[in-house]
């Protein structure tokens, strides 16, 4: 598989220590240190105040991770295609229910049901911002960053049209903790674009390989780019900070992972 070229247009990043794409940016160029303080979830100011209310960890996430990268390439979000991707979901909610049907009142609340589905986000998104356009969520374990950039290309490809990107991981409770230990919320966004436009940053051109995924050298943004399936993204961003070009490798399928040529 080899894809055409596309074009980024907005990023987007909310993990410990990065709080916005400028910050993160700084950090991964290392301009300035990596304070990893815990990530504040603003919520999510474009939603009625009655879904605001029902938005847990996994909504306030990917709403600030997808608002983030549109205001940056300045695009309508309304008329946007869209695929999220994550490893669970929201994990806090999966834990509440689980709780629940294991005791003796096994009545769920209608919200947690409400937003048990995997899609819920997306759906959140275009309460808030009003979209019909189409609209993908995938659960890729590990995988959560590369299978939704390559749908995301895809997409972008065979429709001749932007498309937004947004990865996202939430942390399970224990006793799922132990058995899923991601350590902490990291969501990021990528607004892409089938033609270079005043907001382009880098040009794309994405391929499988077989190659190792690219390490990083500071060790903290390692381990986290080891424990956060969506963290997988940080090698790119990397390059895409520093406005290099070149070859970066990020992991996709075991035995499989992907290639990105960066061009400017």
């Amino acid at each position: 598989m080899s894809t055409s070229m596309i074009h980024v247009d907005g990023i987007s990043i909310l993990g410990p220590g990065l709080e916005t794409w400028p910050v993160a940016a700084g950090i991964l160029r290392g301009d300035q240190p990596l304070v990893a303080q815990p990530v504040r979830l603003p919520p999510p100011e474009l939603l009625p105040p009655t879904e605001r209310r029902r938005a847990g960890a996994a909504i306030k996430l990917s709403m600030a991770t997808g608002l983030e990268a549109i205001r940056h390439a300045g695009v309508d979000p309304a008329t946007l295609a869209n695929v999220f991707s994550s490893t669970g979901g929201d994990c806090e909610n999966c834990h509440s229910m689980l709780d629940t049907l294991a005791s003796s009142d096994r009545m769920v609340s209608p919200t947690r049901f409400h937003n048990s589905v995997h899609n819920a986000p997306a759906g959140y998104w275009s309460i808030a911002t009003h979209s019909t356009a189409p609209s993908t969520s995938l659960a890729a374990f590990d995988a959560t960053f590369g299978a939704g950039l390559v749908e995301a290309a895809a997409q972008v490809i065979t429709s001749g049209a932007p498309c937004l990107l947004v990865a996202f991981d939430t942390t399970y409770p224990e006793p799922l903790h132990t058995l899923r230990p991601i350590p902490s919320p990291f969501g990021v966004g990528m607004v892409l674009s089938p033609q270079r436009s005043a907001a382009t940053l880098a040009t794309l051109r994405i391929a499988l390989t077989q190659a190792s995924a690219d390490t990083l050298d500071h060790p903290e943004l390692e381990q986290m780019r080891l424990n956060i399936p969506a963290a997988r993204s940080l090698p790119l961003l990397q390059r895409l900070a520093n406005g290099l070009t070149g070859r970066v490798v990020i992991d996709y399928l075991e035995g499989c992972n992907l290639a990105i040529e960066v061009g400017e």
